[in-house]
């Protein structure tokens, strides 16, 4: 199954879309490192200050940007921003937030329930349902702030399903962006993880783990990332196996193995023809899952652009300026116009 995750997620396909032209942003473009870009709040064109807000009746905890200048009368646009399965605020969500606050957007970056510095009845819980709605609240939170315009919704990797399912149940957004968007159905799911043997599997697991957590208190946790040839999940050099990437300390780098059961029942693929907020894809064919990308983009009724990038794969789009660079430029572009 992870060989299959493997090869899906990150080899280059030989087939390579063309790019479309990619507006510029109204500050331009700004150089990129292996790192996770550190905040400077006394000198950086932004401040950041921790928040929270409540969803289902617990507290989540967040990292809003804002950029200087910006109050209740000089109010601007702001973005939720949500990133990859498995991860929390301070990995590629607040890399893209400190990138749009650069430009002149308040961002909004936080911690889903069970995640990070935010409260849960387990622990490392990749639960779509529950994702979802702290989506939602995060998007309400921000409406209600009074340096606030309006609100957008920028999803990154697995939380691009997320987002384009809060979007279509709500009207909380402006319109959204997907970002290296993972958007599976039930045919990917099946390709992914080994077919419906493969899928059966790791459902048996997942029940096995609930009825252990429920007869133990204990949660059923495995190691989310480490580096080729390890028994992580995502056994993989680079984004979560590098210190200076991915593998911070804030990052609990667990995974609930109960998780299965809501991950592989998910599809985001089906939320497209639902959405009725303008819609922007940025991808690549060498990136995760294309086909996903494109279904949902031919589903779409709503207002829609793309922009396909040569040869970025899905950790490029976290961190790298191959992939980070045009994709901030698109995203921004779409969210003046929208």
């Amino acid at each position: 199954m992870l060989n299959s995750l493997k090869t899906i997620a990150l080899s280059a396909s030989a087939v390579v879309l063309s790019a479309e032209a990619l507006p510029a942003t109204t500050n331009g473009a700004f150089a990129m490192s292996n790192e996770i870009a550190a905040t400077n709040t006394q000198q950086a064109a932004f401040t950041t200050q921790r928040v929270t807000f409540q969803s289902a009746g617990e507290t989540i905890v967040g990292t809003l940007y804002v950029p200087t200048g910006v109050d209740a009368q000089n109010a601007a646009k702001a973005v939720v921003v949500t990133g990859a399965w498995t991860t929390i605020k301070e990995q590629m969500p607040a890399l893209y937030a400190e990138r749009l606050a650069q430009n002149g957007m308040v961002a909004l970056a936080f911690d889903f329930r069970t995640w990070g510095e935010s409260e849960g009845s387990t622990r490392s819980l990749e639960n779509p349902e529950m994702k979802i709605t702290d989506i939602e609240a995060a998007g309400r939170y921000l409406a209600s702030r009074a340096e606030v315009r309006e609100v957008h919704g920028l999803g990154i990797c697995a939380s691009s399903g997320y987002m384009a399912t809060a979007a279509e149940r709500t009207d909380i957004f402006r319109s959204i962006a997907l970002v290296a968007p993972w958007l599976h159905n039930q045919p990917i799911v099946e390709a992914v993880y080994g077919g419906q043997d493969g899928v059966n599997g790791l459902l048996e697991t997942a029940r096995n783990a609930k009825a252990t957590e429920r007869s133990t208190g204990e949660p059923q946790l495995i190691t989310a990332g480490g580096p080729e040839g390890s028994d992580a999940l995502m056994a993989l050099d680079g984004y979560y196996s590098d210190p200076s990437r991915g593998m911070i300390p804030e990052w609990e780098n667990t995974f609930n193995l109960a998780s299965w059961t809501g991950w592989l029942n998910f599809d985001g693929v089906r939320a497209a023809s639902g959405i009725n907020e303008p819609t922007l894809i940025v991808h690549s064919e060498a990136a995760a899952i294309p086909d996903g990308a494109k279904e949902f983009y031919e589903s779409l009724t709503a207002p829609k652009s793309q922009v396909w990038l040569d040869g970025v794969t899905q950790f490029d789009f976290y961190d790298q300026a191959n992939g980070v660079d045009p994709a901030i430029e698109a995203v921004t572009a779409h969210f003046e116009r929208s």
